[in-house]
């Protein structure tokens, strides 16, 4: 479940009602008339069930709720209560499959930032792998996978092409390419680093390396294992049952083949460096790609699940009376009294 804290302006504070009270899918919910301050209005709490909380939000942003008040959501870890268990049941469709787009939209949105932990963490991740890659060993390649924090802009291109936002789209892509450009150079500089201290050589890159030689030579399961990649990071983003090993999964095809890429070209294998951009090339579309299908497969889902019972998944706007209407507006007109007969 979530928890929504909401300040509505006292003018909107019985629509906001109306509109949660209207949804099987909400519960516990209170109203402190007054309470809010900063900005003023109604404080009002409710608990709303996962696969309902789209929609109710959907509903309270039509109100204009977040212009003149505000909305906070939170997760509910546990809840003790009949009218909750009640509440899940008469919502439709599973609280694990729920999309929430507001919620995806804040994880993601973030994400896309062009920061100086991102790129840190992008840096050192390509750096251990490009050790890893000359050492042959899967343990450091896996281990640069964990730190990779690449997902992030990739999750947040897909909500931002499937839902049409052209800002967020550009921050996505530029957090990816400067990412990956500044982490193969920093590999780069520490490669001829390392060959002039004497820990790394040429001659370890032209070797037999059987456990990592994959990273530079795309084939059909590239594609394969990027789509599988894009599909399970995608579910891990709209969904509750996340794991910590779907960033490995995600990496597996990213952060490896930039630094072949890097470690290739400090050394002027440039055959390789070409396979390795490749694979980086491949695997990023086929991410993206599997990305775009899963969230257009959730959302007809969704769409299909509303379409099944009898609300709608997106609430309605309440209507209210015309003179009403107008004074909500700041539209509200005089009208002449009528003659006594």
């Amino acid at each position: 479940m979530l928890h929504l804290r909401i300040i509505a302006p006292a003018d909107q504070s019985a629509m906001v009602a109306d509109l949660l009270a209207a949804d099987p899918g909400v519960t516990h919910l209170a109203v402190l008339n007054g309470a809010g301050r900063q900005p003023a209005g109604d404080l009002i709490l409710c608990d709303v069930v996962r696969e309902s909380a789209d929609g109710v939000l959907h509903g309270l942003r039509q109100l204009g709720v977040e212009a003149a008040g505000g909305i906070a959501a939170d997760d509910v870890e546990l809840t003790l209560s009949a009218a909750a268990d009640r509440a899940a049941r008469e919502a439709p469709g599973s609280g694990a499959d729920a999309l929430v787009w507001d919620e995806i939209a804040a994880k993601t949105g973030e994400q896309t930032e062009l920061s100086g932990t991102y790129l840190v963490l992008i840096v050192v991740a390509t750096m251990i792998a490009g050790i890893g890659v000359l050492l042959d060993q899967p343990i450091l390649i896996v281990g640069a996978m964990v730190v990779g924090p690449e997902f992030g802009p990739l999750a947040a291109l897909c909500v931002a092409l499937l839902r049409r936002k052209a800002k967020i789209t550009l921050r996505s892509v530029q957090a990816l390419v400067v990412g990956f450009l500044v982490a193969m150079l920093a590999t780069v500089l520490s490669t001829w680093a390392l060959t002039a201290a004497g820990l790394v050589s040429r001659q370890m890159l032209l070797a037999e390396r059987p456990l990592t030689d994959f990273i530079w030579r795309p084939d059909a399961l590239s594609w394969v294992v990027g789509l599988l990649a894009g599909v399970a990071g995608m579910l891990s983003l709209t969904s509750k049952k996340s794991g910590s090993l779907v960033g490995v999964l995600i990496s597996v095809t990213t952060v490896p083949a930039a630094a072949n890429v890097a470690v290739a070209a400090a050394y002027g294998v440039w055959r390789e460096a070409a396979g390795s951009a490749l694979q980086l090339v491949i695997n990023l579309c086929a991410i993206v790609l599997a990305g775009l299908v899963t969230l257009a497969v959730q959302q007809l889902w969704w769409w299909n699940v509303a379409r099944r019972t009898t609300g709608s998944i997106t609430p309605r706007r309440p209507r209210l009376p015309a003179d009403d209407q107008a004074a909500s507006a700041g539209e509200r007109t005089r009208r002449p009294d009528r003659p006594r007969r």
